[in-house]
């Protein structure tokens, strides 16, 4: 459990130029296993009920690696989800037993993101039932932000889940060209604000440029954290603004 306080501000943390990578999508295939090799400390979030889930759940955690519960959502689009998804058509008891089925199946894990659900995290109502449950289990939520109408964020405040947003897809794009535009882009954020959290996929380009350019983060001043780092520095940040603010009154 991390135990956050979950404060009603807005500060600019001071994190010291620090950037969380998570890759998403991790479950299905046997070549997802080859991203532990890749250096530092990135972050893994997991498909639920995937061929490949347990057995990288398993190693990751031997090699001490962050996890996230990836779990899919309904998106705008007619998408197929895959297994364990949550759905606008489900009532709260089916949503929260298919969440906490997820969830029972990866122990794991510190936090949650969204896998999709452009449509899903639209509504506050199935975001109040994730919620409750995820405050709970003391686990964080990333939002995806897959659409800037998510009411994940505020609702995962009035439930007082710790929780962050990703800033940069790093990979929407395979292409060389296009994956160094979205690495800079990151990289640029840190320095500017302090910290950074990206989202990348299993792909074979992904894995291949990150194996080299995750070396530029510590020459640049960057450190590689796990997620939940990042999540802590929040709170802890939000906490010294309300404990200054009380002081000076």
């Amino acid at each position: 459990m991390l135990g956050f306080v979950v404060l009603f501000l807005c500060a600019a943390p001071s994190y010291g130029n620090q950037v969380a990578i998570v890759i998403d999508d991790i479950g299905n295939h046997e070549r997802d296993l080859e991203l532990l090799d890749l250096p530092g400390q990135l972050s893994y979030a997991i498909l639920p009920h995937t061929p490949f889930s347990q057995r990288f759940a398993y190693q990751a955690t031997h090699k001490r690696r962050e996890l996230l519960l990836h779990i899919p959502m309904q998106a705008l689009e007619d998408k197929a989800l895959g297994p364990g998804a949550l759905t606008l058509d489900m009532r709260k008891w089916q949503l929260q037993t298919t969440l906490g089925h997820a969830l029972a199946t990866l122990p794991q894990v510190k936090g949650v993101n969204n896998h999709m659900g452009s449509a899903l995290t639209q509504y506050v109502e199935p975001m109040k039932w994730t919620m409750e449950l995820l405050k709970k289990r003391g686990l964080y939520f990333l939002d995806s932000r897959t659409t800037e109408l998510s009411q994940a964020q505020h609702v995962a405040n009035l439930y007082g889940v710790a929780n962050v947003a990703r800033h940069v897809f790093l990979d929407n794009q395979t292409h060389p060209d296009a994956l160094r535009r979205q690495f800079d882009q990151l990289k640029a954020l840190a320095h500017q604000q302090g910290y950074a959290i990206g989202i990348a996929h299993p792909y074979p380009q992904t894995r291949a440029f990150l194996a080299t350019a995750l070396s530029e983060l510590a020459t640049e001043g960057i450190e590689l954290v796990p997620l939940s780092q990042l999540v802590e520095h929040k709170y802890i940040q939000l906490a010294a603004v309300k404990h200054s603010a009380q002081t000076s009154e």
